[in-house]
């Protein structure tokens, strides 16, 4: 079972039905001990870095997190929950991420184009969240964008006035800036190759 982790916030049912889609059984849920006995774990995110990242606190489930990653379960971060898988956001200077990987989320820089990014765009990617596709077209919702500090965990890139690290991909732990439930059958299969991992 995959448990998609419910913080208060984030497009949840919509993951959960495009994993239904595909067969496999998929649930949203807030409860740690839910989290930690899951197959595979998925953090969305649709809202502010330091809204999100107050409630994670709250619940408990920063904690549990951290486990989840440890253990090498499985683990996808998806938009806003690829950020707050990193140390800090130009968004919410005050407020510190999951700190599991290195890195900073900053505004995406001003190169004449429309910020935030929405729409559609090629990825140049590799690893096994991509098995199967190449350069796949997917859709970006955001205004921050990651800035790695391993460059060799980032799996993807896109282009968009400047060069968005658009992915990464480190053991178990992976995670996506664009919105693979949102991004037709390229995403779907990235969600089907994430479903078929198993834990270190």
């Amino acid at each position: 079972m995959i448990a998609i982790i419910d913080y208060g916030a984030g497009n949840l049912r919509n993951v959960e039905k495009a994993f239904r889609f595909l067969g496999v059984e998929a649930a949203v849920t807030a409860d740690r001990r839910a989290i930690l006995a899951a197959d595979s774990v998925l953090l969305p995110g649709v809202g502010a870095f330091g809204d999100c990242m107050a409630s994670i606190t709250r619940n408990g489930l920063d904690t549990a997190i951290r486990e989840v990653v440890a253990r090498g379960t499985p683990f996808l971060g998806i938009c806003l929950g690829m950020q707050l898988l990193f140390e800090e956001s130009e968004e919410s200077p005050d407020v510190k991420g999951l700190g599991i990987l290195g890195g900073k989320i900053r505004r995406i820089p001003d190169r004449g184009l429309k910020i935030p990014h929405i729409g559609w765009n090629n990825v140049d990617c590799h690893g096994r969240l991509f098995e199967g596709l190449t350069r796949p077209y997917v859709y970006f919702v955001h205004s921050y964008c990651l800035d790695a500090a391993d460059k060799s965990v980032v799996s993807a890139t896109a282009e968009y006035g400047v060069t968005i690290e658009a992915a990464v991909e480190r053991g178990n732990l992976f995670a996506v800036q664009f919105h693979p439930e949102k991004s037709g059958e390229a995403g779907l299969q990235m969600l089907k190759n994430f479903a078929a991992v198993r834990r270190a």
